[in-house]
């Protein structure tokens, strides 16, 4: 990969011969895990301008109908995590000269809070091709990571680093995109941001707001209202950028798209013994290789059929935006004995095809790597793309789920891709209940592709097990015998990790936001050193520890699993509000936590030392316990939960992973999400 510095240039196509189409990331890390920007796209004409509004590609508006522009979402990396842009530069239209790639931040944040502002370009095989690095962000609110424009038929890329203190609203009008003047009071339903769509009308459809950039929702009470006139105010402004050919009328709105009723119709039937019939029944699989060929022909089934889960599976493999065709059991040439990989997915653009051979385990089965190598070795023969393995494992940033050799003698480069049935159920979640489809037909197709990998019989439960090293780590730290070298304290720390991305992925798609672990080292650091540093300590104090994120809350929610007594502790620490009065602050926080489980313990945090601490049963009637004896103002509050977990290996109700997985559930719905009264009224740190 080239590295280069602000104000540069490079010629992709000097880079690679595969770069037609290139997959742009934006990273960054955060001491506190807190940071995070929203990333926007902008294609520009000659003159420097959008040509209309759809020019603009943000997160309420991620994907362009030609399929040249998406918003691929963020992804987690080794050190923290990085959204994804697929650019598929065969698309651009011609009359497109620049494609602005930026990212702002909200709330009053300011980049110089973040460390490691990098920009990569990779190309359609997932190579990285060129990389910038942005060293000088301090005060701005919003900055220019690059730019690919034209030079003649070759697009080359740009590292741009132009920072603006007014934040998208500075960004957007340099680029033509007005500003209106705001003058009303934002509220509460406006400050809402317009990638929820509205309340589904009969037949399950709702519209979707105009694709103009509107506020990340201010806190909000359990109601959703935002309590806060401050919050109010800055969405106000965020709502006020508008294309200029928006003026005068009302805001343009795109196509209806169908979206799912939360709450399911009144059933017909007569009893609870009657059984909904489905399109992809289950009950009767019995063998793995059952599960298997059914879950590979129903998958890439839907895929098929459903354009917006084929591209959102696909755009970030390097596929384009195109006609897709999917086909199973496919006998290819191997030797002596052909080979059938489970799957074969073909996409036609412009009269070219991408093509990514399919294999798939269901039922915690693992991969095999001389397998997942055959079909590396044929599709580099027959001149496909890739290979996308599909299973119930969870892929990490730098740690491979098969390994596979690359004979780079092979001109023709093969990219090895992963997917895993949590995200599969995420991507068909997301578009179900928050995005929405293009109608009613794929919706309800969505729906059946669901209700099959959520099926007990399907197999496709995602992370299930955490490996052979589980149970000898685990009686090893009850016995106090293990040693901190002990490689399969490493494999345990790699699965813990897997489960907590697992649970990531099922939350973000309850919630419709992004959901995402949290690494606290720079994004240059080894994945490989930094888990056999969390192995040593988990030798040593027998505990497995994560930190998540959730979009939309400024709080952190930490997980740690504590092997020896038995017990997950999921908590959260909130900053009390500056110049407020302690006792009224103590009574606002227990007073937003009406509906919260009555065993929360509730910690305040004064500097230098722990304070006063107690069980929300026990605080309610006494808001004032929790005041420091020698009159100390609160720093802050630490809610946390504790629940037993499961002796198992993670395959029955009681087991470990679920225990996780259910605790994490409970904190966020009877803890988190009732914060939001609290944190608007000045609590944010």
């Amino acid at each position: 990969m080239q590295e280069i510095s602000k104000g540069a240039n490079v010629s992709l196509t000097a880079l690679s011969e595969d770069a037609g189409a290139v997959v742009v990331s934006l990273g960054w890390t955060s001491a506190t895990g807190a940071g995070d920007a929203d990333v926007s796209v902008l294609l520009l004409d000659e003159n420097g301008k959008i040509r209309s509004e759809n020019d603009f590609y943000f997160y309420n508006h991620p994907a362009a109908a030609d399929g040249s522009v998406q918003l691929l979402g963020k992804t987690p990396t080794a050190n923290g995590d990085e959204d994804r842009i697929s650019v598929d530069l065969t698309a651009v239209p011609e009359d497109v000269a620049r494609i602005v790639v930026a990212a702002s931040q909200y709330g009053g944040a300011r980049f110089g809070d973040l460390d490691d502002l990098r920009m990569t370009v990779s190309d359609r095989a997932g190579e990285p091709l060129v990389g910038y690095s942005i060293e000088d962000a301090g005060v701005e609110t919003a900055f220019i990571f690059g730019e690919l424009y034209r030079r003649g038929e070759e697009w080359k890329f740009r590292a741009v680093g132009q920072g603006y203190e007014t934040g998208l609203t500075g960004l957007a009008t340099d680029f033509g995109i007005d500003v209106l003047e705001d003058t009303e009071p934002a509220t509460a339903t406006e400050a809402v941001p317009a990638a929820v769509p509205a309340p589904p009308q009969e037949g399950g459809e709702a519209a979707v707001p105009a694709a103009t950039p509107t506020p990340r929702p201010a806190a909000a009470t359990e109601s959703g209202a935002t309590a806060a006139p401050e919050a109010a105010a800055a969405a106000a402004a965020a709502r006020a950028a508008v294309p200029a050919q928006t003026r005068g009328r009302a805001p343009r709105t795109t196509r209806k798209k169908v979206t799912l009723p939360k709450v399911a119709k009144k059933s017909l039937a007569e009893n609870d013994t009657w059984r909904t019939a489905r399109l992809f029944p289950v009950p009767s699989l019995k063998s793995d290789r059952e599960r298997e060929v059914r879950a590979t022909s129903v998958l890439l089934s839907v895929m098929a059929q459903v354009p917006e889960l084929g591209r959102r599976l696909t755009a970030g493999f390097g596929a384009p935006a195109g006609r897709m065709q999917t086909f199973t059991e496919v006998p290819l040439p191997h030797g002596d004995t052909p080979k059938r990989p489970d799957g074969v997915i073909r996409v036609e653009r412009a009269g070219k095809l991408w093509t990514a051979l399919v294999e798939t385990k269901t039922h915690g089965n693992p991969l095999k790597d001389e397998q997942v190598q055959q079909y590396m070795d044929i599709a580099a023969r027959r001149g496909y793309e890739a290979v996308i393995t599909l299973s119930n494992d969870v892929a990490l940033d730098g740690s491979p789920v098969v390994d596979v050799k690359i004979d780079g003698r092979r001109k023709h480069k093969v990219s090895l891709w992963h997917l895993s049935w949590a995200e599969v159920a995420h991507q068909a979640q997301m578009l179900i209940r928050h995005e929405g489809v293009g109608n009613a037909a794929h919706a309800w197709l969505l729906q059946e592709l669901l209700e099959y990998l959520q099926h007990e019989n399907s197999g496709c439960h995602g992370f299930q097990n955490m490996g052979p090293a589980w149970v000898p780590v685990r009686k090893g730290i009850e016995d106090e015998t293990i040693s901190p070298d002990d490689e399969r304290a490493v494999d345990v720390v790699e699965s813990w990790e897997r489960l907590i991305r697992q649970v990531c992925l099922r939350l973000g798609g309850e919630l419709g936001q992004k959901a995402l672990p949290v690494q606290r080292t720079r994004r240059d650091s080894d994945p490989r050193a930094r888990r056999v540093a969390s192995a040593a300590a988990l030798c040593a104090d027998g505990k497995l520890s994560a930190e998540l994120r959730i979009d939309g809350t400024s709080s952190v929610i930490a997980v740690i699993a504590d092997l020896r007594t038995g017990k997950v502790r999921t908590s959260v620490d909130i900053p009390a509000p500056e110049g407020s009065y302690p006792l009224a602050t103590t009574k606002r926080l227990l007073r937003a936590l009406a509906e919260a489980p009555a065993d929360l313990h509730v910690q305040t945090l004064v500097e230098g030392e722990n304070g006063p601490r107690g069980t929300l049963e026990r605080l309610r009637p006494e808001p004032g316990d929790l005041l420091p004896r020698d009159g100390a103002a609160p720093g802050g509050f630490r809610l946390s939960l504790i629940k037993g977990m499961g002796n198992t290996r993670g395959n029955t109700e009681s087991g470990f992973i679920r225990g996780v997985d259910a605790s994490v559930d409970r904190f966020y719905h009877g803890v988190v999400a009732h914060l939001g009264a609290f944190e608007a009224r000045g609590g944010r740190g």
